[in-house]
C-alpha cells in the first residue's frame, strides 16, 4: 500500500497487497490488515480500518493508505458503489499536488513524488465497469498503463523500483487481456499477450495463455505450438510441481479439443495427485467426466475436492458447476444445494458470491 515517491519501496507478489517497507512507516499494524485481506475476513478489515483512521497525528499519506485498504475491501463485498464514492470523495485528480510529498516539505523532508498508493489508481481504473461503464474502465486501464510504462522507463528509479514497476505493468496487461478476453475481443487479448512475451519470451504462464486464446479462436494449430514452446523452453528434469501442472492442463486441453475425455481425465488425475488443491484440473476432470457421461464420478470428484481441500477448492465456478451438475442428477436438487449452501456459509470468505449455487 506504499505511495510512488521514488524513495518508497514495497515487497510481495500481489500489486495490490504489497506492504510499505519505507522508513514512512504508518501508525497502524499493517501486516495485521494485510493478514485480514489475504484470509477474506473483509468485513474484519472494514472495522479495522475505520479505527485505524480514528488514530491521532495522521499524515496524507496515511489517509491515503487507509483509503486504499477500505475501497478495496468494500470492492471485494462487491459494494462496488461504495467503494467508487470513497475514492471520488477525494473531490481531486491523482496528479494534484495534494497527493505529492514535496507539497508537505515540514512531514516529509526530502521527499518526492505521488504519495496515491496504486492499489487506489488500480480499483479507481476498475470500478466504473462494475457499475456498467466498461468505455471508462478501458479508458483508465490504458491511461495507468501509460503511467507504469513511463515510470519504468525514467532513469532515476532505482532497480528495485523497477522490478516493483515491471510487476506492475504485467498486472495491468493481464488485466487488460481478460477484459478483452471476456468481451470476445480475442485480436487485441492476443497482442497485449505478445507484448508481454517480447519482454519474456520463454514465460510458461504467457506462452500457455496465448494457447487459451488460440484454442478460442479455433487456432489448434498455433496453441499446440504454443503448449509445446512451453515443454521445450523447460527441460523435464527442471520443473516444479506448478509447471509440471501447467503442462499437464495444456496436454488435457488437447485431448479435450479431440473430443478424448478419457486421456484428458488421465492428465487431471496426475496433476491432482501432485497437487491435491488444484482447482482447475479439479474441475476440468469433473466436467470431462459429465461429458463422458459419468454424472455420479463427476459429482464425486467435486465434492470430494471441498471435502478433502474446503480453502482451496471453494471457487465459484466449481461450486456453480457442481449445482448444475446437481440438478441434471437429483429431483430434490433445491435441498442438496441448500446444505451445501449452509455449509459455504460457515467456511467461505467474506468476499464468496454465495450466488454461484442457484438456489
Amino acid at each position: 500500500m506504499a505511495g510512488e515517491g521514488e524513495t518508497q519501496t514495497a515487497a510481495g507478489s500481489d500489486p495490490l497487497l504489497s506492504p510499505p517497507t519505507s522508513t514512512l512507516g504508518l501508525p497502524f499494524d499493517v501486516p495485521s490488515l494485510l493478514s485480514l485481506a489475504r484470509r477474506g475476513q473483509w468485513r474484519a478489515l472494514l472495522d479495522a480500518v475505520a479505527d485505524a483512521r480514528r488514530g491521532p497525528n495522521l499524515l496524507p499519506h496515511h489517509h491515503l493508505a487507509c483509503l486504499a485498504l477500505s475501497s478495496l475491501a468494500l470492492s471485494k463485498l462487491r459494494r462496488f458503489s461504495d467503494a467508487a464514492a470513497e475514492i471520488d470523495a477525494l473531490d481531486a485528480s491523482f496528479d494534484s499536488p495534494r497527493f505529492r510529498f514535496e507539497t508537505y516539505p515540514a512531514a516529509y523532508p526530502g521527499r518526492s513524488g505521488s504519495m496515491i498508493p496504486f492499489a487506489l489508481r488500480f480499483l479507481h481504473a476498475d470500478l466504473p465497469q462494475r457499475l456498467g461503464s466498461r468505455s471508462v474502465t478501458l479508458d483508465r486501464l490504458y491511461a495507468l498503463l501509460d503511467l507504469v510504462q513511463s515510470k519504468i522507463q525514467e532513469e532515476t528509479v532505482a532497480a528495485p523500483a523497477a522490478d516493483r514497476w515491471r510487476r506492475r505493468e504485467a498486472f495491468v496487461m493481464a488485466t487488460l487481456c481478460c477484459n478483452h478476453f471476456a468481451h470476445r475481443e480475442f485480436e487485441v487479448a492476443l497482442s497485449l499477450i505478445r507484448q508481454l512475451l517480447e519482454r519474456d519470451p520463454s514465460d510458461p504462464l504467457l506462452l500457455s495463455r496465448l494457447g487459451y486464446v488460440q484454442l478460442q479462436i479455433g487456432d489448434l494449430t498455433g496453441a499446440k505450438a504454443s503448449f509445446a514452446r512451453v515443454e521445450s523452453l523447460h527441460p523435464e528434469g527442471e520443473w516444479t510441481v506448478e509447471l509440471e501442472n501447467l503442462v499437464g492442463r495444456n496436454r488435457a486441453l488437447e485431448f479435450i479439443v479431440a473430443k478424448d475425455y478419457t486421456a484428458a481425465v488421465r492428465e487431471y488425475e496426475e496433476c491432482i495427485e501432485r497437487d491435491p488443491a488444484d482447482v482447475v484440473a479439479l474441475n476440468n476432470k469433473a466436467l470431462c467426466l459429465l461429458y463422458s457421461r459419468d454424472l455420479s464420478d463427476s459429482i464425486k470428484v467435486l465434492e470430494g475436492a471441498l471435502e478433502r481441500v474446503p480453502t482451496g477448492a471453494l471457487n465459484e465456478t466449481l461450486v456453480m458447476n457442481l449445482c448444475s451438475m446437481y440438478e441434471l442428477a437429483y429431483v430434490n436438487h433445491g435441498d442438496v444445494k441448500k446444505s451445501l449452501s449452509n455449509w459455504i456459509a460457515q467456511v467461505a470468505p467474506d468476499d464468496f458470491d454465495p450466488s454461484c449455487t442457484r438456489i
